[in-house]
C-alpha cells in the first residue's frame, strides 16, 4: 500500500512493476498522477507496468501525440508534456476537456516542464535514477 509521503526504492524492472501494480491498485477515477524525472528514470515504464496490471497491453508513449487515450471500465489519459513548448498546445487539444473528466485517470509525464497547467489537487511521483537499474520513487499528494 503506497503512503504519502512516501520513498520506495527497486531494484529491478520487475520491482518496479509491482510497485506500479501496488500504486494503481489504490487509485480511482478523479486522480491526475504526475510523474517528473530525468530522460530514462522509469516514468513510461511506471505507466506501461500500472496499465499492464489492469489488461492494458498496448502503451506507447505519447511523446508526438501528447495524449493517448485508453479504457478499461474507465478513460485513462496519458499525456507526455516533453515536447510541449507552452501551454498553449495543450489548450488547443481540449486540456480542460480532460481534467475536467472526473471519471477518468490521468497520468502527466514531464508535468514540471508546465507546471503552471497542473491540477492542484494531484499525486506527483518523482522518480530518480541511482546505480544501473536502482530507482528511488518519491510519491505525494499535493492539494
Amino acid at each position: 500500500m503506497i503512503k504519502y509521503p512516501s520513498s520506495v526504492k527497486t531494484i529491478s524492472e520487475q520491482e518496479t512493476a509491482v510497485l506500479a501494480a501496488d500504486f494503481i491498485s489504490t487509485c480511482k477515477t478523479g486522480d491526475r498522477v504526475v510523474l517528473n524525472g530525468n530522460l530514462g528514470a522509469g516514468k513510461t515504464f511506471f505507466i506501461k507496468s500500472a496499465l499492464s496490471s489492469l489488461g492494458i497491453t498496448e502503451v506507447n508513449s505519447p511523446s508526438f501525440a501528447i495524449v493517448n487515450e485508453y479504457y478499461k471500465d474507465f478513460n485513462i489519459y496519458h499525456f507526455d508534456f516533453y515536447r510541449l513548448k507552452n501551454s498553449s498546445e495543450l489548450f488547443d487539444i481540449g486540456w480542460q476537456d480532460y481534467l475536467n473528466d472526473e471519471e477518468s485517470l490521468t497520468f502527466i509525464e514531464w508535468g514540471n516542464r508546465l507546471p503552471s497547467v497542473l491540477p492542484s489537487e494531484r499525486i506527483e511521483i518523482n522518480v530518480e535514477m541511482m546505480d544501473g537499474t536502482e530507482r528511488e520513487f518519491r510519491f505525494e499528494k499535493l492539494g
